[in-house]
């Protein structure tokens, strides 16, 4: 259990230290050592702002931050003495043992003494806990996009931990493995186990793809024979979506290693686009002869939105982030028009809770390009759904409003028109 703690550890500090996403995917093995590190560290970012706010009453000294061994290993121990049920003599045992050995045994005794502390009183600090997930910094961020009585819901909602979603290729696939069906077909799982031991992963009749990230393409209607440019398209989510849906589908990504796991996960699904191309989307736009009927952008975004799979954000995007995000979706939408046929269609869609990222960005796009006619999407929705559609016919989607079903990503999705 000490390695397992120590991993848990090491991943809390290269998020205070580096500001590194800790799960890259979901599809991750889940055996009962990960799970154990995995569950741990969310947690503790999860609670990391009522844990630090604890910690600020029982400390009078502070450690250094040369001492983030000696931080992370307080949030941690608190994390489990207070919420995880582990007996009070092996988690203190344990992190003390940890920070001895990674620093010396003046820090260790100082862990030792807080912790025992936390321990004697962790029944109060419990009954104590109103939910504080959001640093006051993150706050900040979302203020400039919604109320603080929005913020709460989102704040709250976005603590459940998340389901396992899938997309599937038939209804016979989707009935052998289970689960609730979500509106519009996406099946939700219990996340249990490895992905790769679920039933008929390899006869590829299904992926792993969140509720609002499925609803995008769903939103094009027929697509079947349409000839589709996808930018920013791994790793192959909506690709595989596009393709079921009988596209005649170029994907284009940056990013090599992300174009593997795209084209392993294809081939797991036995899927074949026309082509995939390595380079940046801004520079394929400005030089590319091609024309096409759709064109999908999944653009590059802050990833606000996916904060009950990725804790860490809230802990690490600032505004300047979103602004650089947003610099680079304009970039793209700019160039857009070079690549769409007359009466051809654009997707846009982001997983940011920021209106710079979603809203105010196609606002904006609409205004200085007249052309584009925003396709209300209200009518491709069902009636439990139409409250994510916004006064203009995009569809924003906030974790809480999913709250009947178990909540969803924060997402954005907009559809325009361009008329010939």
């Amino acid at each position: 259990m000490a390695d397992l703690r120590e991993n848990a550890l090491e991943n809390l500090k290269s998020v205070l230290e580096n500001k590194n996403d800790v799960f890259q995917a979901n599809e991750r093995s889940l055996d009962d050592d990960n799970a154990f590190v995995m569950m741990l560290t969310m947690t503790a970012l999860r609670k990391m702002v009522y844990v630090k706010s604890i910690l600020k009453t029982l400390i009078t000294k502070k450690l250094s931050k040369q001492n983030i061994i000696g931080q992370c290993a307080l949030i941690l121990g608190a994390v489990e003495l207070m919420y995880m049920n582990t007996p009070d003599y092996a988690v203190i045992n344990s992190y003390v043992n940890i920070v001895k050995a990674k620093t010396d045994k003046y820090v260790a005794g100082f862990v030792n003494a807080v912790l025992r502390k936390i321990a004697k009183q962790k029944e109060i600090f419990v009954s104590a806990d109103k939910g504080d997930f959001f640093p006051q910094e993150f706050k900040a961020l979302l203020r400039k996009s919604y109320s603080s009585k929005e913020i709460e819901k989102i704040e709250k909602s976005s603590q459940n931990m998340p389901f396992l979603d899938i997309s599937c290729v038939s209804v016979e696939s989707a009935k052998k493995l289970g689960g609730k069906e979500l509106p519009l077909g996406s099946l939700r799982l219990e996340a249990k186990g490895k992905i790769s031991e679920m039933p008929d992963y390899d006869k590829g009749t299904w992926w792993v793809q969140d509720f609002s990230s499925a609803l995008a393409i769903k939103m094009l209607g027929d697509i079947k024979d349409k000839k589709v440019l996808e930018l920013c398209s791994a790793p192959g989510g909506k690709t595989a979506q596009l393709l079921t849906r009988g596209a005649k589908v170029t994907c284009l990504d940056v990013n090599e290693n992300r174009l593997k796991t795209l084209r392993e996960n294809l081939q797991r699904l036995r899927l074949l686009p026309e082509k995939i191309i390595c380079e940046d989307g801004i520079k394929y736009l400005e030089k590319t002869n091609e024309k096409y009927e759709i064109i999908v952008l999944d653009a590059p975004c802050s990833a606000t939105g996916i904060l009950r799979r990725h804790p860490e954000i809230v802990h690490t995007k600032k505004h300047s982030d979103v602004l650089s995000q947003a610099k680079i979706q304009k970039e793209f939408l700019d160039r857009i028009d070079n690549v769409l046929l007359p009466n051809g269609v654009l997707l846009y869609c982001t997983c940011s809770l920021c209106k710079e990222e979603g809203e105010n960005q196609i606002n904006e796009f609409v205004k200085n390009n007249t052309a584009y006619k925003v396709v209300h999407l209200e009518k491709m929705l069902p009636d439990s759904l139409k409250k994510m559609v916004t006064k203009e016919g995009y569809i924003r989607i906030l974790p809480h409003y999913a709250d009947s079903f178990g909540g969803a990503d924060g997402f954005f999705i907009a559809c325009l028109k361009k008329e010939g």
